[in-house]
């Protein structure tokens, strides 16, 4: 999610979650300038920055931010995940108890 208030002088806030949770990111206006399109047209992004915690909540200042929505892609490939073991689990090993 992408936020510009008229009142906070060009700063673009984001909210970034994935699986462990959400993050707020503070994007100043001269960096939101560098990064323009990976902000407006990421669907995946890389932030990194300063972290700055204010009890349960997380605030990343951006210093560098990255589209990286072409991994998503990555997603559709059937071999895509960890390496699934090679022996079968369902078959006990010779002189296990069964």
């Amino acid at each position: 999610m992408r936020q510009r208030p008229g009142t906070a002088k060009g700063v673009i806030f984001l909210t970034l979650e994935d699986e462990t949770g959400s993050c707020n990111v503070v994007v100043w206006a001269k960096l939101y300038e560098r990064y323009r399109r990976a902000v407006i047209s990421g669907r995946l992004l890389r932030v990194t920055g300063r972290i700055q915690r204010e009890q349960s909540v997380v605030h990343v200042v951006a210093e560098h931010i990255e589209d990286i929505s072409p991994m998503l892609d990555d997603l559709l490939d059937p071999d895509f995940g960890p390496a699934v073991p090679s022996a079968p689990c369902d078959k006990p090993e010779p002189g296990s108890l069964s």
